[in-house]
């Protein structure tokens, strides 16, 4: 095994040595250097990263088989990989398309006008929950992904609007149980069903769709809004805090700072960011 390596790596060194360009050979590994860190942060915090490092052991495994001469297993492996592209294209069919439309999306469209966008829909459609008392729970997925939640709802990727998620969470809806999870200024899935937050020292009285919501923002870095269906006020939980009471215009900011990176608002008039030990979060 040490003399395989041994051999080829002296065998790379003289291939390199003999056919190496200065110029256009780099240029060729930076650019492939930049397509995989892209990737890289495609799938980062995604299931992706995780079925890649299980494709990346059966290639180590297969590797051995060959060099210990295991026929069977290496006959087995050489036809199941002998399809990698299919196989790459079938597992990551969901990044894939996430990231080309993240591609397109950003040569015709600005990030900054796309999230006010975003920001405007998600106020506009709370807002008019509010007034009506309807209760509504909409999560914004930020780094983390939430694939995993959104297998257990209905896929919709439709274009996000006031009317579609004022739509879903009417009582006569099928859909207006759960929660609807926007990914790239996007509807992904409605109806999608979101861990509840265990924490001992939440109110009692707290309601399943801020329970709901705590329990998001506690395991990733989502962003979800929350309209209480019994007071009709509207909250916000982001990263263990709460702003609570929260009109349009607070509400629109909030959004846009989280949306953006910024983190959490630090201040917000008539409105509190209360912490994990402080959380007066109301009923839901």
């Amino acid at each position: 095994m040490i003399e395989w390596l041994f051999a080829w790596v002296v065998e790379i060194w003289a291939t390199l040595s003999d056919n190496y360009h200065w110029f256009w050979d780099t240029l060729d590994i930076l650019l492939v250097a930049c397509g995989i860190y892209w990737l890289l942060l495609l799938i980062r915090g995604t299931r992706a990263a995780q079925m890649s490092l299980g494709l990346l052991l059966l290639v180590m495994v297969w590797i051995l088989s060959d060099q210990l001469q295991l026929a069977t297993l290496g006959f087995l492996l050489d036809n199941f990989l002998s399809w990698g592209v299919l196989i790459v294209i079938v597992i990551f069919q969901a990044d894939i398309r996430r990231g080309l439309t993240r591609v397109g999306r950003g040569l015709f469209r600005g990030p900054s006008r796309q999230k006010t966008q975003m920001a405007e829909e998600v106020v506009r459609a709370c807002q008019s929950l509010a007034q009506r008392r309807v209760g509504a729970l909409v999560v914004l997925e930020r780094e983390t992904s939430l694939e995993d939640h959104l297998e257990l709802g209905t896929r919709l990727d439709a274009e996000l609007s006031r009317e579609l998620l004022v739509s879903i969470f009417l009582p006569y809806s099928p859909l207006h149980d759960g929660a609807v999870v926007i990914r790239e200024s996007r509807v992904a899935a409605a109806g999608c069903i979101l861990p509840l937050a265990l924490r001992p020292n939440i109110p009692s009285v707290l309601g399943t769709r801020h329970r709901a919501a705590v329990g998001i923002a506690d395991e990733t870095d989502a962003v979800a809004v929350v309209v209480s269906e019994e007071t009709g006020k509207i909250s916000l939980v982001a990263s263990g805090e709460v702003l609570e009471n929260l009109d349009g215009p607070r509400l629109r900011q909030a959004l846009l700072r989280l949306t953006g990176n910024t983190g959490p608002p630090s201040r917000a008039p008539e409105g509190q960011i209360t912490k994990e030990a402080e959380v007066p979060l109301g009923s839901g």
